[in-house]
């Protein structure tokens, strides 16, 4: 069984899959921001659940926009059990709204939590991977960066340069035996705090003048249900299922991405072409071997 630290753990599609991992065996590490503080009763729900359920789940603090917090993590995870076998990067939030309506501090605030998050737990949990040559990189990244939905312009851009990390990392760190996995979940309507606790736009004037399209925003909810396959349940858990049944698929066989979508938006046919032109170009540049983790990375 694995050792696995989950980022964006104290709701929504981290606290299921912190929960659905622990249930299938794996020591999993739940990092929660103020794990201690204003989150206190969630790390407490996830401690209960272990003692309970008796799994071995446990919390860290983990705040991703900073460094300090990731190393710390990080640290207390390899001195507690000797190592970290998979990181889920899952932190991040959503942002609703025209995109001319928010500042650029508001787009650098939401890059930070989704992108530039991805790069400081990776600097902290990659030196150990990197000395053991084993890990697993899995991103919870977005079916957004194909679809690319009306009215979340800067939480697609910043989900463009999640997916743009995780790719190009995946590039860097296959020979040392270190997969990459990017879980693509669709839009859910229910069962996390997504869209309840999305941002909005701070700047309401320029909102004003896009006032004709208030009705659509308005109705994102309905118009993303409207996309689901008649019977169908869109329920989150979904995605902590696949992300348990890619961990426990062996060495080499754990798919670069994987699609829970119920909006049928041809994401995985369109990731299917992107991935071969991807490898063409690669392999065209004289660096097909960075395409494949490398099974044994003790031989050069």
């Amino acid at each position: 069984m694995s050792v696995i630290l989950i980022t964006g753990a104290s709701s929504g599609i981290g606290n299921l899959t912190a929960r659905a991992l622990a249930a299938a065996g794996h020591t999993v590490y739940a990092g929660i921001r103020e794990s201690a503080g204003r989150n206190q009763g969630k790390a407490r729900e996830l401690l209960d659940l272990a003692g309970r359920d008796r799994v071995d789940l446990r919390v860290v603090d983990l705040d991703v926009q900073s460094q300090e917090s990731a190393d710390q993590a990080a640290k207390a995870v390899v001195a507690e059990v000797g190592r970290i076998d998979a990181v889920v990067h899952n932190a991040g939030h959503l942002a609703l709204g025209y995109t001319e309506a928010f500042t650029v501090e508001e787009i650098a605030h939401l890059f930070d939590v989704n992108a530039f998050s991805v790069q400081r737990v990776n600097r902290a949990v990659l030196p150990s991977m990197r000395e053991r040559r084993s890990g697993t990189l899995l991103y919870v990244g977005s079916t957004t960066t194909v679809s690319v939905p009306p009215f979340l312009g800067p939480y697609v851009a910043s989900k463009f340069a999640f997916d743009a990390l995780a790719q190009v990392t995946a590039y860097e760190v296959a020979h040392l035996g270190i997969e990459t996995v990017i879980v693509m979940p669709g839009a859910f309507t229910r069962g996390t705090d997504h869209f309840p606790n999305a941002g909005r736009a701070a700047d309401q004037q320029v909102a004003a003048a896009y006032a004709e399209l208030d009705p659509l925003v308005a109705g994102y909810d309905a118009a993303t249900a409207g996309l689901y396959a008649p019977g169908s349940d869109p329920d989150p858990a979904t995605v902590a299922d696949e992300i348990v049944r890619i961990v426990g698929l062996p060495v080499g066989d754990k798919p670069f991405r994987s699609v829970v979508d119920f909006t049928r938006s041809n994401v995985a046919e369109v990731n299917e072409v992107a991935r071969a032109s991807a490898a063409d170009f690669v392999t065209r540049m004289g660096m097909a071997q960075l395409l494949q983790v490398r099974l044994d990375p003790s031989v050069s």
